[in-house]
C-alpha cells in the first residue's frame, strides 16, 4: 500500500499525484508554505489526506518557527475550501496549542509534532475499521462503480471507499472495480486504476458518461464513493459528477453508499446547500497535460465538486457504524456516540 503521506526530519513527504500513474515521485515540504502549496496545487488530495497534511503543516511551522501560529494556520486553511478535515485537523492542532499556554517552546513543538504524527496513524487505522463495517454491505460476485479516488492516495493510507473494496476481497469477496475517468482532473483513471492494480483487484476504466449504461446493465452491484463534506441531514459533498452517479444508481436500484470518517461529518450545516463548492483554474477543463482540447476563447465552469442529496444515498459508512435514513437521527448517534 502506498504511503501518500510521512512526517521525516527533513520535512513532509508527499508522493506527487499530479505525476501519477506515469511517474512516482516524492515531494518533500520543508516549511508549511510549502505544505499549503501542495494542498492547493493538489500535489496531495483526497479529504483525509489533506486533514493530515494541514496537521502536519502546522507543526512544521511552529518547528520551523518561522511564522505566528494563527499566521500558519490561516494560510493553510485558505488552501481549499470544501473539504471539512482540512478545519477539523487544523482545528484539533489549535486546540492542543491553547492548552500548550506557558509551556517551554521546545514543549510545544515536540507535542504538536507528536499531534500530526498521531492524526496520520489514527486516520489509517479508521480507514480499516470503516472498511470493515463496509464490506458486509459489498454483494459477492459483482462489480463495484466508484468514482474520483478515495483510497490510500486520498488519505494516510488504505483508503475509505476504497478501503471497502480491499476488505470486501479481504473478506474472500470475488469482485472487480470500474473506475469513473473522473474529469477534468482524472483521479479515476489515474490514481484508483493505479492503486487498485497495485493491490491486483481488477479494475476496469470508463469515462463518466458510461456510468449509465452499465448500472442499467445489471452488472453493478452497488456503488461506493468517498466524500468531502456531509451534512448533518445526509446530503453529501465529493468530487464533480458524484450527483449524477448517484441519480443514475436510484433509477435502476444499485445501492450507493459514501464512505467517509466521522471528521468529515460537519453537524453544524443543516444541508448540502451550505456547503462551499470550490472553484478550480479553466486550465484543468481546456487542457489534458498541457495539450489544449477546448476551442480558444469558450468559457469555462469548473466546479470541483457537487452535492447529492439524502434521498439518494443508502448509506454512510463510518468508522463507527452504519448510517441510514433518517440522518439527522442517525449522524448525529455516530458523532455523539
Amino acid at each position: 500500500m502506498v504511503e501518500t503521506i510521512v512526517w521525516t526530519d527533513a520535512g513532509v513527504v508527499m508522493i506527487d499525484q499530479r505525476r501519477l500513474p506515469a511517474e512516482e515521485v516524492y515531494v518533500t515540504c520543508r516549511d508549511y508554505k510549502e505544505v499549503a502549496e501542495a494542498i492547493r496545487s493538489m500535489v496531495i488530495r483526497g479529504a483525509p489526506a489533506i486533514g493530515v497534511a494541514a496537521a502536519m503543516g502546522v507543526a512544521l511551522g511552529v518547528l520551523r518557527g518561522n511564522a505566528p501560529f494563527d499566521e500558519i494556520c490561516d494560510t493553510l486553511a485558505a488552501t481549499r475550501p470544501t473539504a471539512v478535515n482540512l478545519f477539523w485537523a487544523i482545528g484539533r492542532m489549535k486546540k492542543l496549542y491553547a492548552s500548550l499556554a506557558g509551556e517551554p517552546a521546545g514543549e510545544v513543538r515536540l507535542r504538536l509534532v507528536e499531534e500530526a504524527q498521531r492524526i496520520r496513524r489514527e486516520d489509517i487505522a479508521i480507514n480499516e475499521a470503516m472498511g470493515r463495517h463496509g464490506a458486509a454491505l459489498v454483494p459477492d460476485g459483482k462489480t463495484v462503480l466508484t468514482h474520483c479516488n478515495a483510497g490510500a492516495l486520498a488519505t494516510a493510507g488504505y483508503g475509505t471507499a476504497l478501503g471497502v473494496i480491499r476488505a470486501a476481497v479481504a473478506a474472500g469477496k470475488k469482485i472487480d472495480v470500474f473506475a469513473d475517468e473522473t474529469r477534468p482532473f482524472l483521479q479515476g483513471a489515474r490514481l484508483t486504476a493505479w492503486e487498485l492494480l497495485q493491490d491486483g483487484i481488477p479494475t476496469t476504466v470508463i469515462t463518466d458518461n458510461m456510468a449509465g449504461h452499465f448500472l442499467k446493465s445489471g452488472r453493478i452491484g452497488c456503488v461506493i464513493v468517498g466524500a468531502d463534506r456531509i451534512a448533518a441531514n445526509g446530503d453529501v459533498a465529493n468530487k464533480i459528477g458524484t450527483y449524477s452517479v448517484a441519480v443514475l444508481a436510484k433509477e435502476n436500484e444499485v445501492p450507493f453508499y459514501v464512505a467517509a470518517p466521522v471528521s468529515t461529518l460537519d453537524l453544524s450545516l443543516a444541508s448540502g446547500g451550505q456547503i462551499p463548492i470550490e472553484q478550480r483554474p479553466a486550465s484543468e477543463v481546456t487542457h489534458v497535460f498541457g495539450v489544449p482540447v477546448a476551442a480558444a476563447g469558450a468559457r469555462v465552469e469548473n466546479p470541483a465538486f457537487d452535492v447529492t442529496p439524502n434521498r439518494y444515498v443508502t448509506a454512510i459508512i463510518t468508522e463507527r457504524g452504519v448510517a441510514r435514513a433518517p440522518y439527522e437521527e442517525s449522524l448525529r448517534r455516530i458523532v455523539l456516540g
